[in-house]
């Protein structure tokens, strides 16, 4: 029986498609951003003319050494005219298929950054192509480059979006989680997860053929471990999409709000953080009447911080009312709220303030406390009176920071201690960085994989269908295939992963 089991895992273990592109055309583009001014430009070639491009465009009867940096000049040589232009010295690179990001003869000119440069190397290998002689060489579509890196199994799908993760991050926390696809992190435990799926469905394919020759009882105790198994597997998906869902605020960015009634230090501290005047300051109560958006990085994380209109009852401005409004809906939606207070002020919190902070959409957010102007107050008694009297008197339990805007003091320990919570937001802990996959890889899970293993433990529960239930597992399975790109059929995602990419990329 073991061996029959074997052989059935074995025909449904799931083998990854390679496709081959040698007869696809040579394609180029430039790889560093075009119309700006730098040292180096890079044009990138793939395809099985690079070695002809090469010695076209160096005037070399022999073909390049791979893996190696070759200082050549480049020319243009017209057709019919025997005529040599000189376009640059560049710095050359070739890497001979299939050790190259595509897995083709690949080819990169490091060029002198400026335009004309480029422009005068990009048309000369567009002249280079010849349909009639069987030479195709045309520019690359967007992502065309990581697309045959996926085609030519150089990489799966969750490690060519993950580059995509890596261009697109903006601070080392996204840099970092992204880096989790790239490396290939995620593929494996895709994969894990499929071999799970596959050996559990070898084992209801046994069943299934050899029922006649199981024991009913055994039959029953084999179907509730494998049950067994999917439910514990479902923990692990479902464990995986929260995370992924609380990292998702490293790509969307952090959303704190600054709170408090007018003239307590919003702005200031605002512009303490940013290292940058963005906001109004002036002593003037209503100073701000709009909410004022910054994104910033604050240790590695984006963080969009608000400037809000201070909450004061006693305003008859319509336009400040309305700013007071738009306050109270920018606390709501944030994932932290600091709630400044000036110790001068009596009493300490305003009825508007208190009503604000007992509002359930409020309660639920990172609130935090911040004492402005303690450079004000010599006694350090009072600021310890102060603290009792939020905690006792407002019955108000959440961390409270010292800080003086005017001398910096307490500055740096509330930053400090604002990662902290950062980390708690987007799911930071010593196990590893957050999680970030793409949209696709979430609806797949999902739509596929969720879906297939409730529809398995339905069939389980409800009438014992063996049959029914091994299609269900065979769905959840194919939808990992289509999260890493391991099935038939695959070309209907590919166009959402490779589209938003950019050109030479």
């Amino acid at each position: 029986m073991i061996k029959q089991f074997q052989a059935i895992k074995l025909f449904h273990r799931s083998v990854t498609t390679v496709c081959n592109t040698s007869h696809l055309p040579t394609i180029y583009a430039l790889a560093t951003p075009p119309g700006r001014k730098s040292a180096i430009a890079v044009v990138r070639i793939s395809g099985e003319q690079s070695k002809y491009i090469y010695r076209k465009l160096t005037d070399a009867k022999t073909e390049p050494k791979p893996r190696s940096a070759l200082l050549r000049n480049l020319y243009n040589i017209e057709k019919y005219k025997d005529k040599k232009t000189l376009l640059d010295n560049a710095l050359i690179f070739f890497f001979q298929s299939p050790k190259s990001f595509t897995g083709e003869d690949s080819l990169e000119l490091h060029l002198h950054g400026g335009k004309a440069i480029c422009n005068a190397v990009i048309k000369t290998i567009e002249t280079l192509h010849n349909r009639d002689e069987g030479i195709e060489i045309r520019q690359a579509q967007p992502g065309e480059f990581s697309q045959r890196a996926f085609q030519n199994g150089k990489y799966d799908l969750t490690e060519i979006e993950g580059i995509k993760e890596i261009i697109d991050s903006e601070t080392e926390s996204q840099r970092l989680s992204a880096l989790s696809s790239f490396m290939g992190q995620n593929k494996k435990m895709f994969n894990s997860w499929r071999e799970k799926i596959v050996e559990n469905i070898a084992q209801l394919t046994a069943i299934i053929d050899f029922g006649e020759d199981i024991d009913i009882e055994d039959t029953e105790k084999l179907f509730n471990r494998i049950e067994a198994n999917i439910i514990g597997l479902e923990r692990d998906v479902h464990t995986f999409l929260k995370r992924v869902e609380k990292a998702n605020i490293l790509q969307d960015g952090i959303r704190m709000t600054l709170i408090g009634v007018p003239n307590t230090g919003k702005s200031s501290l605002i512009n303490k953080i940013t290292s940058d005047e963005i906001s109004i300051v002036s002593d003037i109560p209503g100073t701000t009447r709009d909410s004022i958006d910054a994104i910033i990085n604050i240790n590695g994380y984006k963080v969009i911080i608000s400037d809000t209109a201070g909450i004061r009852k006693d305003t008859n401005e319509k336009i400040e009312v309305l700013g007071i409004e738009r306050s109270k809906k920018m606390a709501s939606r944030s994932d932290i709220c600091l709630v400044l207070i000036d110790p001068n002020n009596k009493p300490l919190l305003s009825n508007e303030i208190i009503d604000l902070l007992q509002a359930p959409e409020i309660k639920r957010k990172h609130l935090r406390i911040i004492v402005n102007k303690t450079d004000l107050i010599k006694n350090e008694n009072i600021l310890e009176n102060l603290q009792e009297e939020i905690v006792t008197k407002y019955n108000l339990k959440i961390p409270i920071n010292f800080i003086s805007c005017a001398t910096e003091s307490g500055i740096e320990k509330l930053i400090y201690e604002l990662t902290d919570t950062f980390d708690d937001l987007s799911n930071k802990s010593e196990d590893g960085n957050p999680i970030i996959v793409s949209e696709r890889v979430v609806e797949i899970l999902k739509n596929d994989v969720v879906y297939g293993i409730n529809e398995f433990k339905n069939f389980k529960n409800y009438n014992n269908d063996v049959v029914m239930a091994t299609e269900s597992l065979k769905y959840a399975a194919d939808g990992i295939g289509k999260i890493t790109g391991d099935t038939v059929g695959v070309d209907e995602v590919l166009g959402s992963v490779f589209a938003n990419f950019c050109v030479g990329k």
